[in-house]
């Protein structure tokens, strides 16, 4: 048996986290009192951990998480109004599942980027794929896209994402084209897929800060009844944080 051609073998099948343990049991004489089944099953169940593991890092690498954010380095004891217990059933991921969305409004700093990053991340680690983006950017994309005749490639793009995050949301003023592609994109997820909002704006003024009252309608209407809300307010975090420092 030529133990490097075997190595080769499954590199070039890339089956990389197998051949990796396999090395290692020839060259430190591991798992030698193993049955035949067992070690097979050590093979079997190393590759998937590790196709698992980089399928993930995959996913929040592709999310493009403007922060590392992380569900276990959550803040509950400062007084901003986030319900732990309703937090943590989001992180649950159910509301995906239903098709729901979630909304999180208030003042800058008290962390509404980040906890709606932390649902992300944890849709990642459920393998479920999650994009990211600054709602003003992304509308500035898809005007170039548009001009480049991709605009509604990058719709069907977008339709098939089971959560996206919108930052910052009503933060620029809307013109049609925003109004319009938001109402596209609410649309093509409607019941299909969900989307997490942040915004500094309470929900009661979306529908003036959209304008147009007939796009605003339709737009609220296919949000607001199936969100989830978290209104936080209080002092920015990046406040305290500077003032311990």
């Amino acid at each position: 048996m030529n133990v490097n051609q075997t190595i080769e073998k499954m590199q070039q099948m890339r089956l990389r986290g197998m051949s990796d343990i396999y090395r290692r049991s020839i060259s430190e004489n591991l798992y030698q009192d193993y049955s035949l089944d067992e070690y097979i099953a050590l093979l079997v169940d190393t590759e998937y951990e590790d196709r698992y593991n980089r399928k993930i890092h995959n996913l929040i690498k592709a999310a493009k998480f403007k922060v590392s954010a992380s569900p276990n380095d959550i803040d509950y004891q400062s007084k901003r109004g986030l319900d732990k217990n309703m937090f943590e059933r989001l992180l649950s991921l159910r509301f995906i599942q239903q098709s729901e969305n979630i909304i999180i409004t208030g003042p800058t700093g008290v962390g509404k980027s980040y906890l709606a990053q932390c649902i992300g991340l944890s849709a990642c680690k459920q393998t479920i794929r999650t994009k990211y983006f600054n709602f003003h950017q992304l509308c500035e994309e898809l005007k170039l896209a548009k001009l480049e005749g991709n605009y509604l490639k990058n719709l069907t793009k977008l339709r098939k994402i089971p959560l996206i995050i919108l930052d910052d949301f009503g933060l620029h003023t809307f013109d049609q084209f925003s109004r319009q592609t938001l109402l596209s994109i609410i649309e093509d997820r409607y019941d299909k897929g969900s989307l997490v909002f942040t915004s500094q704006l309470p929900v009661s003024t979306w529908h003036q800060t959209i304008g147009e009252g007939t796009i605003a309608d339709a737009i609220l209407d296919r949000v607001i009844y199936s969100s989830h809300r978290i209104e936080l307010d209080g002092e920015s975090l990046r406040k305290k944080k500077e003032l311990k420092g």
